[in-house]
């Protein structure tokens, strides 16, 4: 897999503004590799999290969370990553922007040992995929065929602390909490049918 040019004219430009040219080659030519290796997979299997950024056909970019347990995002092989989606707000904004452009960007951090890794590459979405076992109460399985892996300085990331996982991860049955917003006058008429059951406290 040839990997995409990593620097962009207007990159190039300003590097040549701050003088950082020799450094950024410098970074791509250690830090930049087209596969996952095992330091970034024990990372990635790690997070409970990430930032996902996709862009539509008109170029109009969107980053969105992305959360479940622990190792919800899983490394099948050094060039693929698979991970579940969730029922959200039912816009799709980043997943529609796979369907149509591919283009993936993921960011994992450790806010806790202030650590991070982006992941980017062209993505696809599997419907009745054999991973959704894996993942009770998840729609479809994302693809990720990875073309650059690179970690950040992270220097910038703020130290905090995990408190508690979100509920509304669904259960090993499929189950989560019906959240609030979906309670309300303007959303309940117009919710999509119901496609796994509501925990007992939501009956």
């Amino acid at each position: 897999m040839i990997m995409p040019t990593l620097y962009s004219p207007s990159a190039r430009a300003l590097q040549d503004r701050f003088d950082s040219r020799r450094l950024a080659d410098r970074l791509e030519k250690v830090k930049v590799h087209d596969s996952i290796t095992v330091d970034d997979r024990a990372f990635i299997e790690q997070q409970d999290m990430c930032f996902m950024a996709t862009v539509d056909p008109q170029g109009q970019p969107t980053c969105s969370y992305k959360g479940g347990a622990p190792g919800f995002v899983v490394v099948l092989d050094e060039h693929t990553l698979a991970m579940p989606n969730y029922d959200g707000n039912g816009m799709y904004l980043s997943m529609g922007n796979v369907e149509a452009t591919e283009r993936v960007g993921l960011l994992f951090i450790d806010f806790v040992a202030q650590r991070r890794i982006r992941v980017e590459g062209a993505a696809e979405l599997r419907h009745d995929d054999a991973l959704l076992r894996r993942y009770p109460g998840a729609q479809f399985m994302l693809y990720l065929h990875v073309e650059r892996v690179y970690p950040n300085c992270g220097r910038y990331i703020h130290q905090m602390a995990r408190v508690e996982p979100s509920a509304f991860v669904p259960d090993e049955h499929g189950a989560a909490p019906v959240p609030g917003w979906k309670r309300t006058d303007w959303a309940r008429d117009v919710l999509p049918a119901p496609t796994t059951p509501p925990r007992a406290e939501d009956r």
